[in-house]
């Protein structure tokens, strides 16, 4: 099967073009800067927002992967008009070559509250993708834990500079992270699943559910390290997000829309995913353990 990348330079899609490769697949990445990717295969270069090289990216393609995600608030209009341009463009580029099947890697949606900008510009992308392919599957990840994941290093990061950490009420909702295998895993599975015809949407989660407290005393300790929790009845707002993306050393046009919609119980809709993408799953404790590995491989982490 001829598979197309996008997204070829983030942390998901670097992982998953070997594994493709692994699988006897014929991939072709598309990338504003092509020596950006580090796998072996070809590279086209363009710019999904405008358009260009789509045409050329999908030329003979069988299924083409959807991993690109705006994080620039303020610019053209927020992330739904981002989100829409790229998407309209990858869809029409892919209905002129005649490109049977997309897959997208997505985020989840709360029930029964509103969602954040940033999450419901990850709804606007699903939906235009399963209503303009024959075969998709969109899946939805809360936060993925992996060296290269940005939320994942954020959280990190806090644990390893703050001696004791400040937990706003956002402390007690819940999630279910996933490890970075398991997502490359269910991504490359969509490629051949029988079930894309018509669309499928499925929420992929790891399968421990626990607090946004539990995941950072669990880093924490996985670290090695004591830190004291701060338990605070207040959020901080704006504020407190660009304090800590300071101190994690991230940027707040990432943090921000992050912390904004810590809102709600990010939680799957049911577990249907990885049964019927054929994927065992890997713990929370042991996907930590495999992320700091690979992190500390190339840079040593202060803290342990």
């Amino acid at each position: 099967m001829r598979a197309l990348v996008t997204g070829a330079t983030g942390f998901v899609g670097a992982k998953l073009i070997p594994a493709l490769v692994r699988e006897g697949h014929e991939v072709r990445a598309f990338a504003r800067d092509p020596t950006r990717v580090a796998a072996p295969v070809p590279v086209v270069r363009g710019d999904a927002v405008s358009g260009a090289g789509l045409d050329e990216a999908m030329e003979g393609v069988d299924v083409a992967y959807y991993l690109i995600h705006s994080m620039e608030a303020a610019a053209h209009g927020g992330f739904d008009a981002l989100e829409r341009a790229s998407v309209e463009q990858f869809v029409a580029a892919a209905q002129r070559a005649g490109v049977p099947r997309a897959v997208y890697l997505g985020g989840p949606v709360p029930a029964g509250v509103r969602a954040s900008p940033h999450l419901s510009s990850r709804l606007v992308v699903e939906e235009a993708l399963l209503a303009g392919f024959d075969q998709a599957v969109a899946l939805r990840a809360s936060i993925i834990v992996g060296a290269r994941s940005r939320s994942f290093r954020f959280l990190v990061r806090l644990v390893e500079r703050l001696p004791a950490l400040p937990l706003p009420p956002w402390r007690g909702f819940r999630t279910r992270p996933i490890d970075e295998r398991d997502v490359v895993a269910l991504l490359a599975a969509a490629a051949t699943t029988e079930h894309a015809s018509g669309g499928l949407s499925l929420d992929i989660a790891g399968p421990d559910e626990l607090s946004y407290e539990q995941i950072i005393e669990r880093i924490a300790e996985l670290m090695l390290v004591g830190r004291m929790p701060l338990r605070l009845g207040f959020s901080g707002g704006e504020l407190a997000s660009r304090v800590a993306a300071a101190i994690a050393g991230e940027d707040h046009a990432l943090i921000g829309p992050l912390m904004e919609g810590l809102t709600s119980d990010l939680l799957p809709r049911d577990d249907r995913a990885a049964a019927l993408l054929g994927v065992r799953l890997h713990r929370f404790d042991r996907a930590v353990e495999h992320a700091l590995r690979e992190w500390e491989e190339s840079e040593p982490l202060a803290a342990r």
